[in-house]
């Protein structure tokens, strides 16, 4: 009776969370300063008095479109899947507390100036509100959000975390005394995370104003579409990763900016000599012996009957950082940037500046650890920086592997400014891009000379959409949003120009006309000598060639030849014996016979577009309507990336990755900014948000961006406060 009178007396909520009526009386008041504006596409539109408003607002919007993901990236940064996941996720959190320590943005949290702080706590009570005024959502773990968990950022890219090549298998197989024998690495990607970033100057733009094209390649639904505005004079659109308070990629009315993920040498890994006496750990620096600094680490883990039960790991540090693995016998550390606030901040106030040299000073920060940037702006520059955060080293010693530990020698000697980075300003040719390739080319002819900087400044190699973006952004004189936008969606499939003719030249002058495999292949050899290297949904080439193209990655990985993906391409298509060429073409033939009852399969035909669930764990069903998708995996020199592959119960291949936040925006007197989502603006499978931009995004259709407010106006789905 005594329990039923309590819950008579007060809300419901507040058995469902431990919010003080204090905090919710203040959030109330916060929340009526703050409209959120959702337009016929879904996309929030979130407008406050202050910056904090917006950012409350912001993330209230975001909980309401898929509070999940919004939760699931801070276990993750939290380290502590295991607590969700089970075991299977043990070591990546262990990798995290190694190298992100929460004690440590607290401190920051705490020291923070107060306009930072105001940012923090709105980012966590837009959270908490939301979980307030809905009680029927149930949080995995997080029930209730901290200000600091936002400083576990350092730049936006959650995923970024850098390992200085040390791997979490190795990390595995240090800290669970198991020395197991490891998996081969399997050529890939160089970077799979991907992105495309291109910039054009009003001397070939058709309105003489500057373009910019954002094109980030990630997981499917890992990033949504919003437009922040304040009376403070934020007004930004873009893209941010679930949970994040700030405009990651993006454009204000003074100019944009797109990263793509960055091969920059920002940790490394040293070789340190450890020797036990007396039962206590000591490492060699300059001729002394310094003792190892211990820490416990606990992790707590599902169990499959649902308890939780806790590991500790005795976790060992030298000055240089963590060690992390052994590998032949040798114990590696890790210096490394991997949680900066100062990272927070620069990302935040990039989103405010006004002209050239305000974004200039931004970079100026150096904290952006894990990014390239191009940039545009309304004053007609364009601009790319390789990387930001750039320890100096000394150049003698090959930085690309682990170093030696035990001296001075190789420390770091203090960071590099932005004037002595891999840059560009307002090149020649008119244009810049940048795919994850080296910066060498990024303006063709007229980029940055490879031979003036140092090796870890740049060590990213030349890959098959680089080759693409140059080729095709010299086709086009005079730029507008649409041409920018068929540019970016080239379908050109660089890869198999170096690959495909080896094997048609080995069927053609290795294969004996008498061998079986000369007839079966016959037919085959036809439809890609006469295919033009373009990717499209009735293409049956595109079938054969990217399916063969698949199963060479495995020997492409048995190459001892260092180089980039280019090159690798190019060794392989040169030195590969004819068997190795045409055997695996015959498996393909044999596998899409026994699949679909013959070879003569369009790429549309089985590759597919298709959204069913919300579930972070991808599901398909072939049973269930699809849209055809003539875009290609990445690997294959695909400017619209689109990786697909087959699932559990599936023979079609679906796309889980790739092309996500698409933008084109002109800068001048007013935004014009087009933009395309994978998908939709919600989680919920229940909205009508949820796949409304599918098809669109199955044909490369742009939608309009709504940037100012009496355009947002005129397409008002839903106006509210949050918590109305």
């Amino acid at each position: 009776m005594k329990y039923l009178l309590l819950i008579l007396i007060f809300p419901l909520q507040l058995f469902a969370q431990p919010f003080s009526d204090s905090e919710i009386t203040r959030w109330k008041k916060q929340a009526e300063n703050i409209t959120i504006i959702r337009d016929h596409y879904g996309i929030p539109h979130v407008y406050g008095k202050t910056d904090a408003d917006a950012v409350f607002g912001l993330l209230y919007a975001q909980c309401e479109d898929d509070f999940k993901r919004v939760e699931m990236n801070y276990i993750e940064k939290l380290g502590r899947l295991s607590e969700v996941n089970g075991e299977k996720d043990l070591y990546n959190d262990l990798l995290i507390r190694l190298v992100i320590d929460s004690v440590d943005a607290i401190k920051d949290y705490a020291n923070a100036p107060a306009w930072l702080k105001q940012i923090l706590n709105a980012y966590a009570d837009g959270i908490n509100y939301y979980l307030y005024k809905n009680p029927q959502v149930k949080p995995a773990l997080l029930t209730r959000f901290q200000p600091w968990y936002a400083l576990l950022w350092t730049d936006g890219s959650i995923g970024a975390i850098s390992t200085g090549g040390i791997t979490v298998d190795e990390l595995k197989n240090f800290y669970s005394g198991k020395d197991e024998v490891l998996a081969k690495k399997v050529f890939v990607e160089d970077d799979p995370t991907g992105s495309n970033g291109f910039a054009f100057s009003p001397t070939i733009t058709e309105s003489g104003n500057a373009i910019l094209y954002i094109n980030p390649h990630v997981t499917f639904y890992f990033r949504p579409e919003v437009h922040m505005v304040s009376e403070e004079g934020l007004n930004a659109y873009g893209a941010v990763t679930w949970g994040q308070p700030f405009i990651y990629q993006g454009f204000n009315e003074h100019g944009g900016w797109m990263h793509t993920s960055s091969q920059a040498d920002i940790s490394d890994a040293y070789i340190e000599k450890l020797t036990n006496q007396n039962n206590n750990w000591f490492y060699e620096y300059d001729g002394n012996l310094k003792p190892v600094i211990k820490k416990k680490i606990s992790i707590k883990i599902k169990t499959a009957d649902g308890d939780i039960e806790t590991k500790i790991f005795n976790s060992l540090f030298t000055h240089h950082g963590p060690i992390m693995a052994k590998r032949d016998g040798k114990y590696l550390s890790l210096r490394h940037n991997n949680r900066d606030t100062k990272g927070f901040i620069q990302s935040w106030l990039r989103t405010k500046t006004k002209s050239f040299a305000g974004f200039k000073k931004t970079m100026g920060m150096g904290a952006n650890p894990s990014n390239n940037t191009v940039y545009a702006d309304a004053e007609g520059n364009i601009a790319y920086w390789h990387g930001n955060f750039l320890p100096k080293r000394d150049a003698k010693y090959d930085w690309s592997k682990p170093v030696d530990g035990t001296t001075s020698a190789t420390e770091w000697k203090g960071y590099h400014t932005v004037d002595e980075s891999v840059h560009i300003y307002n090149p020649q040719n008119g244009w810049l891009q940048n795919c994850n390739s080296t910066p060498f080319t990024v303006a063709g002819k007229f980029s940055p000379e490879k031979n003036d900087y140092a090796n870890y400044l740049a060590p990213d190699g030349e890959n098959f959409r680089g080759i693409n973006a140059v080729r095709v952004l010299d086709e086009e004189k005079k730029y507008d949003l649409d041409k920018v936008i068929k540019a970016g969606y080239d379908t050109r499939l660089a890869a198999f120009e170096v690959l495909l003719p080896a094997l048609i030249n080995s069927y053609e002058n290795k294969l004996d006309k008498r061998d079986t495999a000369y007839g079966q292949l016959k037919d085959v050899m036809a439809v890609l000598k006469n295919w033009n290297y373009r990717c499209t949904e009735n293409s049956v080439a595109t079938t054969l060639a990217v399916l063969w193209g698949e199963k060479l990655l495995p020997l492409m990985g048995e190459i001892k030849y260092k180089g980039n993906q280019v090159e690798v391409a190019k060794y392989f298509a040169a030195n590969a014996t004819a068997e190795e060429l045409i055997n695996p073409m015959l498996a393909v033939v044999k596998e899409l016979e026994s699949d679909f009852g013959n070879w003569q399969i369009t790429w549309g035909e089985i590759n597919r577009f298709q959204r069913i669930s919300n579930d972070i764990e991808y599901k398909f069903d072939d049973a269930k309507p699809s849209y055809p998708i003539s875009f290609a995996s990445a690997t294959w020199g695909m400017l619209p990336s689109y990786s697909s592959k087959t699932f559990a119960g599936t023979k079609k291949r679906y796309g889980y990755h790739g092309n996500s936040f698409i933008c084109a925006v002109e800068f001048g007197k007013k935004i014009k900014a087009k933009s395309l989502l994978a998908g939709g603006e919600s989680g919920n499978p229940d909205s009508k948000h949820f796949f409304d931009q599918g098809l669109m995004y199955s044909k490369g259709q742009f939608k309009d961006v709504l940037f100012y407010k009496e355009d947002v106006l005129k397409h008002v789905e839903r106006k509210y406060h949050p918590g109305e």
